[in-house]
């Protein structure tokens, strides 16, 4: 009768383990599908927290998202999303502060138009929703946005940090806006469709491309005037350059090129056929080392490898659909793409120069950044 007796509670205990094991489950899903519904919706201005909500102290991951009007933030020591925080209207170009405290992204009331789309039949734009939203880092929380002229796209940032230069592609300007006061200082013209804008290393000039005359405008900071027009292919799209400034490189969307210019001379030396199937050649970033300039090629599908001593690519990888931004880890070790209409971000390991991971994003991913 002992044994029975005994028998009876293990069963009674394994019985209520297992209820208990249930409902525990029952609850993470629960918490889990509460958390991933708040980071979809950002309300109120906030952060929401991601899966995880914790930082590993590896470097975050920004990525804008053109069409939920937010930021993913992805650890990059896990690849995993820890907040969104809720940007303005059509964020896509992003940038960090030369510190590193203060993330500023472009937002836009203009319509979402591109290629083949008639502008005549697109809704008017809210003017009011145009600016350079400011984000802290350490909070990530919105903490003001500044004026950025008409649809702001891409900008870039002085070296002490205290001028922002803005694309402005309605308009066929750029805006030159002082950080501190939230004012705009100055308006330079530049070519037709102004898009990608990056700073020179040395800070003395700011290259800008331009969509529909098919050229890059420098602008001398100094005097905040254009000083050379670059010929380029079909619809430049962004630039970077060597660690010492020396050459950049100009992707051309519609050409299908990479344009390598001599920037001393602000003169082209080389164009470099991009030969992957479909590839538009987009956005651009640099190894930490200088070696290799990373190119996201859109609707190709593909990320170019282009070796900086030869001037040529050396690999190819299909990284995802449709990738468009592109940043590299402080370390070098990884690599990160948005992929607009999949709203992921690839994960590409650099040594192998494969895909280790997809990130979900919100919608419709569009630029990357990359803290220290």
């Amino acid at each position: 009768m002992k044994c029975v007796r005994l028998e009876g509670e293990v069963r009674v205990i394994v019985v209520a383990l297992v209820v208990a094991a249930a409902a525990c489950g029952t609850s993470e899903t629960r918490q889990r599908s509460d958390t991933a519904r708040a980071t979809a919706n950002p309300e109120n201005g906030v952060a929401t927290p991601g899966p995880t909500g914790r930082r590993s102290g590896a470097p975050l991951v920004f990525v804008t998202n053109e069409d939920s009007d937010n930021v993913t933030i992805i650890d990059s020591g896990t690849d995993s999303v820890i907040a969104t925080v809720p940007a303005g209207k059509r964020p896509r170009g992003l940038r960090l502060s030369p510190d590193g405290k203060t993330l500023f992204v472009a937002v836009s009331g203009s319509p979402k138009g591109g290629p083949g789309v008639d502008e005549s039949k697109l809704p008017p734009p809210d003017r009011r929703a145009d600016g350079i939203a400011v984000i802290d880092v350490a909070t990530l929380k919105p903490i003001r946005t500044l004026p950025g002229g008409n649809d702001p796209e891409a900008f870039a940032i002085s070296n002490d940090g205290k001028t922002v230069y803005v694309s402005n592609e309605d308009a066929g300007t750029v805006s030159v806006l002082d950080v501190a006061t939230g004012k705009l200082v100055d308006t330079v013209r530049v070519g037709e469709e102004p898009e990608g804008v990056t700073m020179r290393p040395d800070g003395k000039a700011v290259y800008v491309t331009s969509e529909a005359t098919g050229s890059v405008a420098v602008i001398d900071v100094g005097r905040n005037r254009v000083v050379a027009t670059i010929p380029t292919g079909k619809r430049p799209r962004s630039t970077v350059f060597t660690l010492d400034g020396a050459k950049a490189y100009v992707t051309a969307e519609v050409g299908g090129t990479v344009t390598v210019v001599d920037t001393k001379t602000n003169k082209p030396i080389k164009t470099i056929a991009v030969p992957d199937s479909g590839a538009k050649p987009m956005g651009t970033a640099i190894s930490p080392d200088g070696k290799w300039v990373y190119v996201t090629n859109g609707r190709g599908g593909t990320l170019s490898v282009i070796s900086t001593e030869r001037d040529s690519i050396v690999a190819s990888l299909r990284v995802g659909t449709r990738p468009w931004g592109v940043a590299v880890t402080p370390d070098g070790k990884k690599i990160y793409t948005a992929n607009g209409p999949s709203n992921d971000v690839s994960v590409v390991d650099a040594s192998s120069r494969t895909v280790v991971r997809r990130v979900p994003a919100g919608r419709s991913p569009w630029g990357v950044a990359i803290g220290r």
